[in-house]
Parts: structure tokens; C-alpha cells; sequence
């Protein structure tokens, strides 16, 4: 058995203290330079799914949208950038509402299969930020998304402004039903093209403040 005496005791703490100091110092400049923001349920957020068929155009449309974005800075930037930074955000598709109920009935039950497959998600990373203004920003996503049980990969451009503590993001993309192996309806109210526009439109504020956020 080692026996220290209590000057042996005493120096083997005051290293231990020494080395977690060290470490705090190393990492400190790591924490303090990355931001959590999560999506702000509180705000005006809308999700729209668009089909501009030949026959028939109509709009499905969701204020319920989820997630987060993790920064490499403090703030926005043109620094921001790269595999240090994450997003990901969700979409409750049985919420989806196309303003005339046996076509949201059928688009959700029949065709996104919402009791399979409830939620479509977007994840990946930033890849570049350009400031346009002093408060807008050009933002360059990329990642995979998911819909009806399917992943597929997708860079996808986003207008951000800054709003009060947080930010206000407008995203707008083009995918294709087929892709998610999602049938094309012909029938009846759901008269719709197999590339569907999506336009987000959410805000989100830093980690702590959000609302009934992720946690």
C-alpha cells in the first residue's frame, strides 16, 4: 500500500488544480467562440410545399417547424463555416394544410404516409457565409434530407437577416416527390407535379431563450 504524508497530499493536489486550470484555459477560447440557436415557436414560422401543376397549383402549408444551428463563432459571419457548424431541423407533415380537408386527408394518409413517416428533416452543415448588408447575409447549406422514410442529399441557398437577439432565415428549394418514392396523385383534388417548391421562413435565437424549443 502507498502512503503519502500530507505535504505529498497537499502537492499532488495543487497539480491537479494546476492541470484543470490548464485545461479550462484551453478550452475556454473553444466555447466561447461557438453559439447555439434554436428555432423560436414563438415567431411567425411558415413551412410551404408548392405544386405548380399544368392542371392545378395549390399550397400546403405548416407553421410547424422544429431544430437548431450551431455556430464556429459567436455571431454570423463570414468566418462561419464548415464541419464545426451543424443544423438540423424538422417539419410536422400531419400538419400540412391545403385549404380544402379530403385533400389534406388524402395528401397525408394516402400519400406522405404521415403514421409511417411524420416528419420531414433537413441536416448537415454551413458551407459559406456571404454578407450582403450589414444585416443580411447569403448562407450556402448542405446536408441530406428526409421525407416519406427516404435521405437524399441537398445544398440549398438561405437569405438571413439579423432580428433582435436571433436571426430571421428564408430558405427556398426544389425536390422531387419521386426522389422520396412518394406516388405522383392524379385524381380527384390532388392534381399535383412531381417537383414541389419548399420555402421556409422561421426565426431562430440563441439557446436558452427559445420558448418550448429543443431542449
Amino acid at each position: 500500500m502507498l502512503l503519502l504524508c500530507r505535504h505529498d497530499v497537499g502537492q499532488l493536489t495543487l497539480v491537479r488544480l494546476l492541470g484543470l486550470a490548464a485545461v479550462s484555459l484551453i478550452a475556454s477560447p473553444a466555447i466561447a467562440t461557438t453559439q447555439e440557436y434554436h428555432v423560436d415557436l414563438t415567431a411567425d414560422n411558415s413551412v410551404r410545399f408548392v405544386s405548380d401543376a399544368p392542371i392545378e397549383d395549390f399550397d400546403g402549408v405548416t407553421d410547424r417547424i422544429d431544430g437548431y444551428v450551431v455556430l464556429d463563432q459567436p455571431v454570423l459571419s463570414d468566418a462561419v463555416g464548415g464541419s464545426d457548424t451543424e443544423f438540423y431541423f424538422e417539419v410536422d407533415l400531419a400538419s400540412l394544410d391545403t385549404g380544402i380537408g379530403l385533400r389534406n386527408r388524402h395528401m397525408r394518409d394516402n400519400y406522405l404516409e404521415v403514421d409511417r413517416h411524420p416528419y420531414a428533416t433537413f441536416s448537415g452543415v454551413i458551407e459559406r457565409v456571404v454578407q450582403m448588408e450589414p444585416e443580411t447575409y447569403g448562407v450556402t447549406v448542405s446536408g441530406n434530407i428526409s421525407i416519406h422514410g427516404k435521405d437524399r442529399p441537398l445544398r440549398a441557398p438561405c437569405d438571413i437577416t439579423t432580428r433582435d437577439d436571433g436571426y430571421r432565415a428564408k430558405c427556398s428549394f426544389r425536390v422531387l416527390l419521386t426522389d422520396f418514392d412518394i406516388k405522383i396523385p392524379r385524381v380527384m383534388f390532388l392534381k399535383i407535379a412531381d417537383e414541389i417548391q419548399l420555402e421556409l421562413d422561421f426565426s431562430v435565437v440563441p439557446a436558452g431563450s427559445a420558448p418550448g424549443g429543443q431542449p
